[in-house]
């Protein structure tokens, strides 16, 4: 992001993601309700700046708390996926039950309806009587936990069905919720947009709006990568210098901020959540001063942005809408923890 004055409050509660998420949103919203469409005249372009820098902030976190739910998402679908084929393939053993039972009913009709008991009894032979009649009481088992199978597996269907249909409707509720969240974004930015635009020429380009030259800093002296999987990371996040920002986005042509780690670890074949607030966790925790190539520095006390170091007290990310892919200093805003994946 483009301001680094202060830390932020806490980030998205993971166990809450869809309430929150509309919670969010309604807020974002109202707060937009208020904001002013261009520079506030008392407070002139520092003023401006100010809001712009807390605008930004606020996208940011809101990108981070939609890719969760966008994650999320993403995990309902699969379990929806798997619900309906349980549900399909226990249909189906309902069917071979019924199939099973109505070849016993159809039995008994052919035979004109006599009971399977009275006719092994009236078929003869005294001296297999006994014998007989044992496999006939088995017979009358098997026909019983049929039955008693087909009962459970009715129940079973009952709840895998319950189960789909709760998942599906968790994942419109999502889903809804991120498309009132993706609207949230795209107007705090469109806010920010027109401050920026209110702004005089100079103050636009001190705010550090105009491109950066993407020329790779002296990133010599230090220790090496950790690993040469996080070699491989370093190298894609360089490649991705003056890639635009795109909020939401995970490459290969634009990149939020937790988007670029992500991909950039995934050309090395590495896996990495999508959030910067979970990707602080995917890995060991280790001092700022024992930094190295690869590591993940996540930035504000709820880690809602995240860079990688990439040497020399220099980090690459994707720093908000508008500014591409670049270098900064590793300091650039309070630093919640460094992770070596």
């Amino acid at each position: 992001m483009a301001s680094h004055r202060r830390p932020s409050a806490s980030g998205f509660d993971r166990g809450a993601r869809v309430t929150l998420l509309s919670a969010a949103a309604a807020t974002a919203a109202a707060a937009l309700g208020t904001a002013p469409a261009g520079a506030d005249p008392a407070g002139g372009p520092a003023a401006t700046r100010a809001q712009v820098d807390r605008l930004y902030e606020q996208a940011e976190k809101a990108t981070e708390q939609y890719n969760e739910a966008g994650e999320h998402a993403g995990e309902l679908r699969a379990q929806v996926a798997r619900a309906q084929d349980r549900a399909a393939r226990g249909q189906e053993d309902i069917n071979r039950m019924r199939d099973t039972l109505g070849s016993v009913a159809g039995a008994q009709y052919r035979s004109g309806g006599v009971d399977p008991a009275l006719a092994l009894l009236l078929s003869g032979d005294p001296d297999t009587y006994l014998d007989r009649a044992a496999v006939l009481d088995r017979l009358g088992d098997r026909e019983a936990t049929v039955l008693s199978d087909l009962r459970r597996a009715q129940r079973r269907l009952g709840q895998e069905r319950s189960e789909a249909a709760r998942k599906l409707s968790e994942l419109e509720r999502t889903r809804s919720a991120l498309a009132r969240h993706k609207r949230t974004v795209e107007a705090k930015l469109a806010t920010a947009e027109r401050l920026l635009a209110s702004l005089p020429a100079s103050d636009r380009a001190a705010y550090g709006r105009a491109s950066r030259s993407g020329r790779i800093p002296d990133l010599s002296g230090g220790a090496g990568p950790s690993s040469a999987r996080a070699a491989a990371a370093v190298a894609a996040a360089q490649s991705a210098v003056g890639r635009p920002y795109v909020w939401g986005a995970n490459g290969p042509s634009g990149f939020d901020c937790s988007g670029l780690t992500q991909w950039s670890y995934a050309q090395a074949g590495v896996g990495l959540p999508r959030t910067s607030q979970a990707q602080r966790y995917a890995g060991q925790q280790v001092p700022l001063s024992q930094a190295r190539p690869g590591d993940l520095v996540t930035y504000r006390s709820d880690a809602s942005h995240v860079a990688m170091y990439v040497g020399n007290g220099q980090v690459v990310h994707a720093p908000y809408p508008g500014a591409a892919v670049r270098y900064d200093p590793v300091g650039m805003m309070p630093i919640a923890s460094v992770t070596r994946p």
